[in-house]
Order: structure tokens, then sequence, then C-alpha cells
């Protein structure tokens, strides 16, 4: 299966670095065997957007290709198609339907309310990595609890550490007076560049914070890699959408993907 969505086929940069991908024509499976709790990181990707009788064929196959409770305790689902398909069944059932739009930049552009106040830095240290978790877990979902969501992120950032010691993109943080308050990872595969994970403390937020922290994370690993092209990827019709178009990013495609997970009702 040939992905043609620059969405999947740049999500497909970090299951390929540490975990599986595996052809079956129709579908790919993608899974990260060190983390099953990453939901997008143990899904399937279709070729097609779900159709009439897909609910209950789609369930079937995550749990042979990916797995079942315990370990495996949600379903997600995406589609290589801008078309969203017949979803209803799905939502029905209580899966979520996520409608988030790629984005894409050659240059970025340095935003209107460029954030001077910051220090923006390449994190490497121990030290440095458990702040990211620590302010990755404080941005979290409500839905998610916080032991289990700290769990998943420290694994997340194992991946992300050992991706960054093989030259394969590079994590930043932006602090004020030492204090770690946005971050964010890009990596690379070739002449692409794909952000990971762009969070922004709450009480620092709508300061320009994070708009300038995309634009010199992306200046200088666009010097460092000599990359061509910058991939985000929002949900459609966000803040930050709008806050990615402010520094030069423009829509290439929707992306579509469902999902399902035990919420948590701490």
């Amino acid at each position: 299966m040939d992905v043609r969505s620059l969405g999947y086929r740049t999500d497909l940069i970090f299951a390929g670095f540490d975990g599986e991908i595996i052809d079956r024509g129709e579908f790919l499976v993608v899974r990260t065997p060190s983390n099953p709790t990453y939901y997008w990181g143990n899904f399937l990707l279709f070729s097609d957007p779900p159709q009439i009788g897909d609910f209950p064929r789609w369930r079937e196959i995550f749990r042979q290709e990916i797995g079942r409770p315990p370990t495996y305790e949600h379903q997600t689902f995406g589609w290589d198609s801008p078309e969203s398909g017949i979803c209803e069944p799905f939502l029905e059932a209580g899966f979520h339907l996520n409608r988030d739009l790629v984005m894409r930049s050659v240059a970025p552009r340095r935003p209107t309310h460029y954030a001077d106040f910051i220090d923006i830095r390449q994190l490497k240290t121990r030290a440095e990595r458990e702040a990211v978790i620590d302010l990755q877990v404080h941005c979290r979902d409500p839905g998610h609890e916080a032991e289990s969501y700290r769990a998943f992120r420290t694994r997340q950032m194992d991946r992300y550490r050992a991706m960054v010691d093989a030259g394969l993109g590079d994590w930043y943080g932006a602090f004020v007076d030492d204090e770690l308050v946005a971050d964010l990872g890009l990596f690379i595969d070739g002449d692409i560049g794909r952000y990971q994970a762009v969070e922004t403390h709450p009480e620092f937020r709508r300061r320009g914070i994070a708009g300038t922290l995309v634009f010199e994370a992306g200046r200088r690993a666009i010097a460092k890699y000599d990359l061509q092209t910058l991939v985000i990827v929002a949900e459609a019709q966000s803040g930050a959408s709008r806050l990615y178009a402010n520094t030069g990013f423009e829509p290439v495609e929707p992306q579509w993907g469902l999902e399902w997970w035990p919420r948590s009702n701490r």
C-alpha cells in the first residue's frame, strides 16, 4: 500500500524507527510494541474511508492485528483519503472522529507576535526531558489519568531521545527565567521535517511563545538538515491551525481518524 497522504506518510517516520509497519494490501498495520498505550502508534491505516459494514470488520481486524485488552485497551483507525466516509456506526459506539489539517511550509515566517523574552534551546539533559514530561502531563487531555499518561509520555520521550541520538531530529524548549514553558520535537525523513507534540503551559499561552518556538525550531532545522519541507498537523479550524498559519504554514489536506479509548473519570 502506497501512502499518499503527507500527514500519515510523515506519521510513519516514527513507527519506521522503532516499531513495525506491515503491509496487508488493503491496509497497513502500525505497531509500537514498546509502547502499547500509544494509541496512534498502534493503529490500522486503511487505503479507503469506512463504508457500510466496516464497523465490525475493522474492529475485528484490529483485535487480530494489534491486540486486545488488557494490553491494548484502545482502537484507532485512519485512512489514506481526504474523504470522511461512513463514520456513524463508530460514533454511535463511542468513537471520536478526528478531523485534522495537514499543513506545510517551505520557509517558516516570523510570527506577528514574536516572543523575544524567551530563551529557545535544544533539550539534551535528563532533567530537561523530565521537565518536558511534567509539562506534557500537565497539558494532557483531562480524559487521561495522570499516572498512566506519565508512563506513556516517558516511553515516548525515550523514543524521541533515541531518534535525537541517531541524528534524526531535535527536541526544543522555550524557557522563561529557566522555567520550561513550551516544547516541541522536529524530526526528519530525507528533506522533510515533521513537528511533534507542540505544548505550551496554560499560564503562558496567548503570548506568542508557541508561534515563536515553531518558527525558530523550523528555521534552525532547515539550516541544520537542509530540509525542503516542514509538516505540522493540527485540529481543523482550531487555534493551533491559525497559529501555524501565522508562521507560514499552508493547508494541504484533511486527515481523518477514528479513536476509542477508555476515558478516565478522574
